[in-house]
């Protein structure tokens, strides 16, 4: 019985300073607990889900104010359908904007399906569509899809920017791709099937030299808002989005 007693004690002793050396400061006065270190606050950022796999909320058909009837959700997962009445049609924008953070989703493409994840898009009536201003992870059945013919036009591509036949691998066609951005600070990463497909920077020689080899060399509004939405893009053929998440950085 005096053993248990004494074990106790020490147990006690040892919470009573673990408690207060995590509240100590220094002899300056600067407050030592572990849960104001930057490190523990970075890894404290969450998972935000995007889609809650029953309904669009959260999100809306460009330049509308409700997501048109082209978007429903199937099996847990937000899907296009061509279908729909030319009115009903579009791309589906995020309510929020973002500017700093990783994204991840997956999305399955039809045979010949041509879709892409298009994010820093700014939504406003002077640009027409999406792609205007945000830049585009392309989504792509890679084997008959008619955009198949060149390197950074393949899933998982930068699109028309940066993108190679090597590390452009998706799954096959039904079957689901996981998609990642990562946005920081100009910096753009993107992983397809967790094999990386493009890395750059806004703004650097590497950056000016692939926008002005693109289509969006002259266009005036591509790619210069920090902060913007995500699209899902509507371009023409039947696509599936599932799991969709972010975590701000």
């Amino acid at each position: 019985m005096k053993k248990f007693k004494k074990t106790v004690s020490v147990a006690m002793a040892a919470a009573v300073m673990t408690a207060c050396g995590s509240s100590q400061k220094t002899d300056e006065g600067q407050d030592t607990s572990a849960s104001e270190t930057p490190m523990e606050n970075m890894e404290n950022q969450e998972w935000v889900s995007l889609f809650d796999g029953q309904t669009t909320a959260g999100w809306h058909t460009y330049l509308k104010d409700t997501a048109s009837a082209a978007w429903v959700v199937k099996d847990g997962a937000l899907s296009f359908n061509p279908e729909a009445p030319r009115d009903q049609r579009g791309d589906l924008v995020t309510d929020g904007e973002y500017e700093n953070y990783e994204l991840e989703l997956e999305w399955q493409i039809s045979s010949g399906g041509n879709s892409g994840i298009i994010f820093g898009v700014h939504e406003d009536p002077q640009f027409s569509a999406t792609y205007q201003t945000g830049i585009e992870m392309q989504v792509l059945d890679n084997i008959d899809a008619g955009d198949n013919k060149i390197e950074n036009h393949l899933a998982g591509s930068l699109y028309d920017m940066i993108g190679s036949k090597e590390v452009s691998q998706p799954k096959p066609v039904g079957e689901w791709n996981k998609a990642r951005i990562r946005k920081n600070n100009g910096q753009i990463t993107l992983w397809l099937n967790d094999v990386q497909t493009a890395d750059v920077t806004i703004g650097t020689p590497e950056w000016e030299q692939v926008l002005n080899a693109s289509k969006f060399k002259d266009w005036e509004g591509f790619a210069k808002y920090p902060k913007g939405k995500i699209a899902l893009q509507d371009h023409g053929g039947v696509v599936a989005y599932r799991n969709i998440r972010i975590k701000n950085l």
